[in-house]
C-alpha cells in the first residue's frame, strides 16, 4: 500500500475492518449474514451509496458500474475490496496502528482544506471522526476534537487533554503541521 497517496492510505486504515469483512464474506458466502446489522447502522449513518455498492458486491457485482454515484472515500473503499477479492494480499492491514508522523501531514491538510470552506474536505474529515470515535481510546478523544481544530483552536493542552502519549504526539504533530501552514 505504500504507493498509495496518503489520504487514501488514511482512509484505507480506518476502514480496513470493514474492508475486510466483505472480502471475507464473498469468499465464505456463510459470513454475508454477518454483515447485515453492520450494513445497517452504516446506511443509518449516511453511508447509504457506498453500502449500496457493497450489497451489490456481495450479490457479485465486480465492474466499474460500482464507482457510479460514489465519492473519493467510497470509491477508495470499493477498489479496496475488489482489489482484495481479486488479490487477498492487496488487502490493507488491519492491525496497525496509525503513526503519528504519518497521519499528521494528511490530517492537517484535511483540516486546512476545511477550514478554507470546503466541503467534500469536511465531508471526509466528518466521516473519518466518525470511524475514529467507534475505536475507542485516543481515536476517539482525537475524533472529539476534529470540529475544534477545524473551527482554530491551537492549545496543546486543551486538545490533549485525557490522552495517552501516542494521541498526544498525534495531536501535537497535527498542530505542528497547522502552524507550517500558517494556521495557528
Amino acid at each position: 500500500m505504500s504507493h498509495l497517496p496518503e489520504k487514501s492510505q488514511q482512509i484505507l486504515q480506518i476502514h480496513a475492518a470493514l474492508i475486510h469483512r466483505v472480502v471475507a464474506a464473498c469468499h465464505q458466502r456463510e459470513l454475508a449474514a454477518a454483515l447485515e446489522p453492520l450494513i445497517k447502522v452504516s446506511e443509518q449513518n449516511g453511508w447509504v451509496a457506498l453500502m449500496g455498492a457493497v450489497r451489490q458486491i456481495l450479490k457479485g457485482k465486480r465492474d466499474a458500474s460500482l464507482m457510479n454515484g460514489l465519492d473519493e472515500e467510497d470509491r477508495i473503499i470499493v477498489e479496496a475490496i475488489l482489489n482484495g477479492i481479486r488479490n487477498p494480499a492487496s488487502l490493507p492491514d488491519p492491525q496497525a496502528k496509525a503513526e503519528a508522523g504519518a497521519a499528521a501531514p494528511g490530517l492537517a491538510a484535511m483540516i486546512r482544506a476545511s477550514a478554507s470552506g470546503d466541503a467534500q474536505a469536511l465531508q471526509l474529515l466528518a466521516n473519518m471522526a466518525e470511524q475514529m470515535s467507534g475505536a475507542g481510546g485516543d481515536m476517539a478523544r482525537l475524533a472529539a476534537i476534529m470540529r475544534r481544530l477545524v473551527n482554530g483552536e491551537r492549545d496543546a493542552e486543551q486538545l490533549t487533554l485525557g490522552m495517552g502519549a501516542q494521541g498526544q504526539g498525534l495531536v501535537l504533530s497535527i498542530l505542528k503541521e497547522l502552524e507550517k501552514s500558517g494556521l495557528n
